[in-house]
């Protein structure tokens, strides 16, 4: 009988921990969605800007090619032998360095000769001179002709003709003796020599190029918005010369910086481009003409337009979108039609309006419909980028610790599984 009784009350005692260990159960799925409620229910803090039109920056670049608009070719002007170079091939010359001696005595001697010519005329003239004097005198006194003295005056402008041909053919002499010492226009790195010493060049004969390279230029290309941006930036007061510029190697291997010093007046019809002229110092030589190069320009405008922060944008299922706040301060996605980039900035072209009130925080966990605590904007696009850039930096960095936590974890478990059969058998062995 007793022992029936123990029974029946150890029955009884399971029956009743079951029950209560059900109840238990039942309440906590009841708090987890209570607690679940109420984190949906709480705002989230995130940072929002009402949304106007404004005038933003841009840092557009374009294709082009390095050039010297200096560049010279040394040209003979005089025919005779080449009797000297004065110069190595790939050095740097400067303006009115002699580099050519082109028989410079032949053209010397020519030059003498014209002198001694001009000597004889200057004589001759002043005799006519003398003569016309002196019938002038005899003809007051009628102890000459008429037709005498007019052949006197005569010979004195025939003595004035000779004197002033002579002195032109000394000119005419002393341009060739110095064209027979050919010197540099311009200051610039210098070809090979296209002809050796020794030949025998004639006018025109091309002798070598001299390339300046600082300062090269650049001529590219503007799309027609571009340029008429521009334009009216300039017609606002801008200074061209204001307009900063920059270059892009392909290689990266130069940073230079210019200014815009030529914007076209037309527009080309068959590109729909207006040309455009950058100049760039070039000190070092580190670029040389005829190089490929991306052209930037920095500070280029667009006028009244929409924009947001990069950050602002996610990818929806009908194309990019931002998180616009409704009345009840609601995130509501609205899809947007992008425009340029500009820099941290995203210009818009459609699918926001003046007075919308935009999430600019990171809206990556952000869903239509979850109540936002809007948060002040202070305007820094670059800011938010930034933060945005360490927080994903952060995080990998933490992905790759745990990664290689769980890696370790796992290695020192594959160990101990294998001490075990060793442990084992070490046991039977024994036995």
């Amino acid at each position: 009988m007793k022992t029936m009784l123990s029974r029946v009350s150890r029955l009884a005692l399971a029956m009743g921990v079951s029950v209560m260990l059900v109840a238990c159960g039942d309440d906590q799925p009841a708090q987890s969605e209570k607690t679940a409620g109420e984190q949906k229910s709480k705002p989230r803090p995130v940072e929002v800007t009402t949304i106007e039109r404004q005038d933003i920056a841009l840092d557009k670049s374009y294709p082009a090619f390095l050039r010297s608009d200096d560049e010279v070719t040394l040209v003979a002007r005089v025919t005779g032998l080449l009797e000297k170079r004065l110069f190595e091939p790939g050095e740097t010359v400067e303006k009115g360095d002699t580099l050519y001696n082109i028989e410079p005595d032949r053209y010397q001697t020519a030059v003498n000769q014209r002198k001694a010519d001009l000597q004889s005329a200057q004589a001759q003239l002043s005799r006519a001179q003398r003569d016309s004097q002196r019938f002038e005198r005899l003809l007051s006194q009628n102890s000459v002709s008429r037709q005498q003295y007019d052949q006197a005056l005569a010979d004195r402008r025939v003595a004035q003709a000779s004197v002033a041909q002579a002195s032109a053919a000394l000119e005419s002499a002393n341009i060739d003796l110095n064209y027979a010492e050919v010197t540099a226009p311009v200051s610039g790195m210098i070809s090979l020599s296209m002809v050796n010493v020794g030949n025998l060049v004639n006018s025109g004969t091309e002798l070598a190029t001299i390339t300046p390279i600082d300062p090269l230029e650049v001529r590219f290309q503007l799309p027609q918005r571009d340029a008429f941006e521009l334009r009216r930036q300039l017609s606002d007061g801008t200074k061209i010369e204001s307009i900063r510029t920059s270059l892009e190697l392909p290689d990266g291997a130069a940073d230079l910086t210019g200014h815009l010093d030529f914007l076209g007046a037309r527009v080309d019809e068959t590109t729909s481009t207006v040309q455009a002229n950058a100049s760039f110092k070039n000190p070092d030589g580190s670029v040389l003409p005829g190089q490929y190069v991306r052209v930037h320009i920095e500070g280029l405008k667009r006028y009244d337009v929409l924009a947001v922060p990069e950050i602002a944008l996610t990818q929806g299922l009908m194309g990019p979108q931002v998180f616009v706040l409704d009345d009840d301060n609601a995130a509501r996605a609205r899809t947007v039609e992008l425009g340029e980039l500009a820099g941290p900035w995203q210009v818009l072209r459609d699918g926001i309006q003046d007075g919308d009130r935009v999430v600019v925080g990171d809206p990556s966990d952000l869903k239509p419909g979850t109540s936002v605590k809007p948060q002040p904007f202070d305007g820094d696009a670059e800011a938010l980028m930034q933060e945005k850039q360490e927080e994903q930096q952060e995080t990998k960095k933490e992905a790759q610790e745990e990664q290689q936590q769980a890696q370790g974890e796992g290695a020192n478990k594959a160990s101990g599984t294998d001490d075990e059969p060793s442990a084992a058998s070490d046991e039977e062995d024994a036995s």
